[in-house]
């Protein structure tokens, strides 16, 4: 077990903190991950998440948020960078390298819960359909039989198979402990609360437990980023994006999984009679509720039949304004890296952003995909 001055401390034991960790230990780093709850537990964005993975769904968010009443300065000035967020036909390229990337490190390792079955995608609309068919990703269309064995109740439906899932929690907890395995120090229920620096460099790390020592730091806790990097002086542009999960139990039990195009809602087949639908979209501070999920679900599989529901959740996605992950050096400091911002999509790009870090800490070399889009900085402070 790495002593409290290890190679390298991660901090969030999410999905990407977990992968961040896996890549590093494959370098030869000792590394210690900090996570403030359980890993995978209910805190965690990994917890209720759809799971999807695959080259769908690769587009910057272009919702109309509505602004909560009573909002900060941060808000406001997060949602004019929003706004005014640039090249989204560059923003998708990128994101759909990071989710290819992704699919194949899954296909490779095939980890504990990973499903490499394809997925559905179901439209209610020929606009919403047409638009999915000119994405640029290879997808078959499905038949109306194909459609009506499903039971879903829409003008089309595509299959790529490119994609499929994770099941969370599961998953990440099968991973944690396959990082044990190889020498991770995994250290649950603890919180980072200080650092000390100087001279551009962080040389120790408290928690409410205890300090480390470490030669680099990588902050990959979510929305609780923000809160850490605030400790070093540093404002991350990240805003905390409200979603729901809801896992039902059913006869219905579609061999794939299945995204409601036009509503963004996620179907995932669980096993066991059980079944998630995950989505929505809403700013931290904005009334919501699971609603426009469900309604989403009667509306696309009118017939399905509810035999009892298992568990209802919500989390908060950490999203960047261009809807692409910080992932980088976090300046002025010299041993600091950050990794999050990965917003709706995180379990679909972590392995891929995983490798860039321990490229970027670790491998002596240029990274697969250049970080220059991905800065931390490119949002600075008063812009």
């Amino acid at each position: 077990m790495p002593a409290n001055d290890p190679d390298v401390l991660v901090v969030g034991g999410g999905v990407v903190g977990l992968f961040c960790a896996y890549y590093l230990r494959l370098s030869g780093c000792d590394v210690v991950l900090v996570e403030q709850g359980a890993v995978g537990g209910p805190q965690s964005c990994s917890h209720g998440n759809s799971g999807f993975v695959g080259t769908q769904g690769a587009a910057p968010l272009n919702e109309p948020f509505e602004l909560p009443g009573g909002a900060d300065a941060s808000l406001r000035s997060w949602l004019a960078h929003y706004r005014d967020a640039g090249d989204a036909a560059a923003a998708s390229a990128l994101l759909l390298e990071l989710k290819k990337q992704s699919l194949d490190i899954l296909r490779a390792l095939h980890p504990a819960g990973f499903t490499d079955t394809g997925m559905v995608l179901a439209f209610k609309t020929p606009r919403g359909f047409e638009q999915a068919r000119r994405s640029g990703v290879a997808f078959h269309a499905l038949s109306p039989d194909e459609l009506r064995g499903l039971e879903l109740d829409v003008h089309g439906g595509l299959y790529n198979p490119d994609g499929g899932y994770v099941r969370a929690p599961e998953f990440v907890t099968e991973l944690a402990r396959m990082l044990e395995g190889m020498g991770v120090s995994i250290r649950e229920q603890e919180r980072v609360v200080g650092f000390e620096a100087a001279n551009g460099l962080v040389s120790r790390v408290h928690t409410d437990r205890g300090e480390y020592r470490p030669h680099e730091t990588v902050l990959a806790a979510g929305v609780d980023t923000v809160e850490q990097a605030r400790l070093l002086g540093l404002d991350v542009a990240l805003q905390p994006v409200k979603g729901y999960s809801v896992t039902i139990e059913t006869p219905y039990a579609p061999r794939l999984p299945i995204l409601l195009g036009e509503a963004r809602v996620a179907v995932a087949p669980l096993g066991g009679g059980r079944l998630r639908f995950a989505g929505g979209l809403h700013l931290s501070g904005v009334d919501s509720s699971p609603e426009s999920v469900l309604s989403a679900v009667r509306s696309y599989l009118p017939r399905m039949e509810w035999a009892g529901t298992v568990e209802v959740w919500s989390g908060l996605r950490p999203c960047t304004p261009d809807s692409l992950p910080f992932l980088g050096r976090a300046y002025p400091y010299r041993n600091v890296t950050i990794a999050c911002g990965h917003g709706t999509i995180g379990m679909g790009m972590a392995p891929a952003s995983g490798r860039l870090i321990a490229q970027l800490l670790a491998g002596g070399g240029p990274t697969d995909i250049d970080l220059k889009p991905f800065r931390v900085d490119r949002y600075p402070r008063g812009a």
